[in-house]
C-alpha cells in the first residue's frame, strides 16, 4: 500500500516522503497514530503543493538540530556525581530521563530523552558514551562522567581509614 508520510517515521521516512508498506502496517499503526494518509490522487495533488513548506519546515528543523549539536559539543562533558558503594557501583541505575534533567540544568540544553541512546546501563562509576540522535540526519556523541557524591566518597575515607588504624 502507498502512503504519504505525515510526520517522520524511524526506519521509514521523513515527512511527506510516499513509501511502500504492508497494508496491516498502515491500517494498523501509520493511519491511526495519523503518521500517514493513502496515496490517493487527491492526497498526491496536495502533496504537490505543500512539497515546499513540508521542506522549509524540513530545513528549520535541521538547522536548530545542527545548532543544538553544535552547543552539545561544545559543552563537552556532564558530569554526574551519584551515590554508590565501595565497589564504585551505583546505587541504582543513571537513566537517560537523569541524564536529560542534569544536562539541560547544568548547560540549558534541552533534549528529549527519548533521543538518548546508551551502549550499557550506568550502574558504575566511570566514563560512559552518550549518543544523541537530534534527528535522522543529526547526531552527536557526549561523554558522560559519574562520580560518587561528595558525601559518600567521606564516608568511604572514613571507613578505610578506621579498617588501616584497626590494623
Amino acid at each position: 500500500m502507498k502512503v504519504i508520510l505525515k510526520k517522520e517515521v524511524q526506519n521509514l521516512g521523513d515527512e511527506g516522503d510516499i513509501v511502500n508498506v504492508k497494508d496491516g502496517y498502515a491500517r494498523n499503526y501509520l493511519l491511526p497514530q495519523n503518521l500517514a494518509e493513502i496515496a490517493t490522487k487527491g492526497a498526491l495533488e496536495n502533496r504537490e503543493r505543500y512539497i515546499e513548506r513540508i521542506q522549509a519546515k524540513a530545513q528549520k528543523l535541521h538547522n536548530e538540530a545542527l545548532n543544538v549539536a553544535k552547543q552539545i559539543e561544545e559543552f563537552g562533558e556532564l558530569k554526574i556525581a551519584v551515590k554508590a558503594g565501595e565497589s564504585g557501583k551505583l546505587f541504582g541505575t543513571v537513566t537517560t530521563k537523569k541524564l536529560a534533567e542534569e544536562l539541560k540544568a547544568e548547560s540549558g540544553i534541552e533534549v528529549d530523552r527519548k533521543n538518548m541512546t546508551l551502549d550499557a546501563p550506568i550502574n558504575h562509576i566511570g566514563e560512559y558514551k552518550l549518543l544523541i540522535k537530534l534527528t535522522s540526519k543529526v547526531k552527536t556523541e557526549l561523554r558522560v562522567v559519574i562520580v560518587a557524591s561528595e558525601v559518600l566518597k567521606d564516608r568511604i575515607e572514613e571507613i578505610e581509614e578506621e579498617n588501616s588504624n584497626q590494623e
